[in-house]
């Protein structure tokens, strides 16, 4: 074994003190990450969205995402529904959902699709849009239905290399109904740093 010409660093001779303050020093840190963490994504519907009825004054139900056949290939591992809202997207007085949907995965974080159900008198609820398809390989983050208005944060990747635990790509895209299709608008590709 060779040994060091330098002197004893202060961390090989460690006593309680050292590991008290580290420890001190560590409850700091995750402390305060748990303060910096971002929103919790949430989805959200106007009043005005919330207060559409049937004929009979009853509020009509917006489509209920729960037993829907997603467009997904998941390899047998079924489907979750990660956020939803309900909103009259096409202006008919009756309510679409949008739904947030991914691969149930035991972890880590798959892309996910936005996707428009509808549901006519006695019908059971189906997808009429995919706003944003899985095989984009984007996860949603913030996502809201506000005045006819899908709006969603996308998050992704730049390039194979970078690690699938920490995207590095953001956009913000919004869709709106517009004749007989949803219309996206985009905002510019923002890299987090």
């Amino acid at each position: 074994m060779q040994t060091s010409a330098l002197p004893d660093l202060a961390h090989t001779a460690a006593k309680p003190m050292h590991w008290l303050a580290t420890a001190a020093a560590m409850a700091g840190v995750v402390a305060l990450a748990g303060l910096l963490q971002p929103r919790t994504a949430t989805a959200t519907a106007t009043a005005s969205e919330q207060r559409t009825t049937t004929r009979h004054g009853a509020p009509a139900p917006a489509p209920d995402p729960a037993g829907v056949d997603f467009p997904l290939q998941c390899g047998g591992a079924g489907t979750t529904v990660a956020k939803q809202a309900p909103g009259d997207l096409d202006g008919d007085g009756r309510p679409e959902t949008v739904a947030v949907v991914h691969c149930a995965a035991g972890s880590g974080t798959p892309p996910g699709g936005i996707y428009v159900l509808t549901q006519t008198s006695g019908a059971a609820p189906r997808v009429v849009a995919t706003l944003v398809d899985p095989a984009d390989k984007k996860t949603v983050g913030d996502f809201a239905v506000r005045d006819g208005v899908v709006s969603a944060t996308l998050l992704g990747y730049s390039s194979l290399e970078v690690p699938r635990c920490c995207p590095d790509q953001e956009e913000q895209a919004s869709w709106r109904w517009k004749g007989q299709a949803f219309v996206r608008s985009s905002g510019e590709l923002a890299r987090s740093v």
